[in-house]
């Protein structure tokens, strides 16, 4: 794409929003695939025909989910402004859009270690 001069935004944009939509497809695949063999799993290893799918989530658990939702969100409230800052300093809109997506992936990583450190804590 550099070298036949194509690197325009309409290409980079066109490009982000194929990569973000098998990103989408593949983790929705993923967890199905996860979902499916971790339920074979179980069967053979317990016996069941049925296995006993527990989802059940404590007054800590749901305060320890509540408190890693927050700092998500916190994390990328910064981060989308920090993005939005972007325009200010003049820069194209690409590093905007670059810096969206990378500090989504930030808040979910730093959510997730934070739910980690809270279950090691205690809540």
């Amino acid at each position: 794409m550099i070298q036949s001069e194509s690197f325009t935004p309409e290409n980079i944009f066109r490009l982000w929003g194929i990569v973000i939509g098998f990103a989408v497809v593949a983790t929705v695949i993923g967890m199905i695939f996860t979902h499916i063999v971790s339920t074979v799993i179980q069967v053979v290893k317990t016996g069941d025909k049925e296995p006993k799918m527990e989802g059940i989530q404590d007054e800590r658990d749901q305060l320890i989910d509540l408190k890693g939702t927050k700092v998500t969100y916190t994390v990328y409230s910064t981060g989308t402004f920090i993005s939005m800052l972007t325009f200010v300093f003049d820069q194209p809109p690409l590093v905007m859009f670059t810096l969206l997506i990378f500090f989504g992936i930030l808040a979910q990583v730093i959510s997730d270690i934070w739910r980690l450190y809270l279950y090691r804590r205690g809540g």
